[in-house]
């Protein structure tokens, strides 16, 4: 198992702020790891960066042994990276199956060329919508898929996005805070859904979350941060029980 994802010595400041201040890491292929820090400690911008919506000021990112640093957010995203934001916004009067369909990132319609071949359009709506489907029966969605999305929980907008993502038939996930203000119940299910598509399809995923009761249970390898750092990487298990987490989070 290798590392699909890495990092190193990525640095980004804001004025006097330094929200990655010589960030390095790795994400093994067909893992779940999570990101853990206090507020402000740089997860988000570490995100940004990967994903192109900044720039690091110095640093490398590399992608299945590829360096794609400073790419543009699509460039990225075609690559073979999601990130749920990345995914148009929910559609709250198009019904759940309608909200993955618009996701899809490879319609016939972007091409004139195959817009005006009608038997091709028809079969590509098909095996899309086949696609979308399927997709909502993976994530538990199935009974809601002419639901329309205003209507969903709020744990069920979280997989309805998830599930926007994985229509790009990307490798790796970044997602942030997938379980927030979600129910204990289906916060278990929804990380318990991402184990299944890991397992399935041999997806990675590397999870921003501050709900560590939940996510603990679920995640391979955890990454804390603190004030624009890595402190400490490792498992579950000895990361929690690291002294500089601990100071982190408690003030200790």
């Amino acid at each position: 198992m290798g590392s699909l994802l890495k990092v190193e010595g990525l640095r980004r400041s804001f004025g006097n702020l330094h929200a990655l201040d010589g960030v390095s890491l790795s994400v093994d292929e067909k893992t779940l790891t999570i990101l853990i820090g206090p507020n402000g400690s740089g997860k988000t911008t570490l995100l940004n960066v990967i994903t192109g919506f900044q720039k690091p000021d110095s640093g490398r990112v590399y992608y299945a042994g590829n360096e794609i640093t400073g790419w543009s957010p699509q460039r990225v995203y075609d690559q073979g990276i999601a990130r749920t934001f990345q995914i148009p916004a929910m559609f709250g009067k198009l019904s759940t199956l309608e909200n993955l369909l618009v996701a899809d990132k490879n319609h016939p319609g972007e091409s004139i060329s195959k817009a005006v071949l009608k038997r091709l359009w028809g079969r590509h709506e098909q095996e899309v919508t086949d696609k979308a489907s399927k997709i909502l029966e993976l994530l538990g969605l199935a009974e809601q898929r002419n639901t329309p999305a205003s209507l969903l929980s709020g744990g069920q907008m979280k997989l309805v996005e998830i599930g926007r993502a994985l229509m790009s038939d990307a490798k790796l996930y970044l997602l942030d805070e997938p379980v927030s203000g979600v129910n204990p119940t289906l916060a278990h299910g929804i990380f318990e859904r991402i184990i299944g598509l890991r397992e399935q399809y041999g997806l990675t995923f590397l999870i921003i979350e501050h709900r560590l009761d939940i996510a603990l249970k679920y995640v391979d390898y955890v990454n804390a941060m603190a004030s624009g750092k890595l402190i400490a990487a490792g498992s579950p298990k000895e990361v929690i029980a690291d002294p500089r987490v601990i100071e982190a989070y408690l003030g200790g």
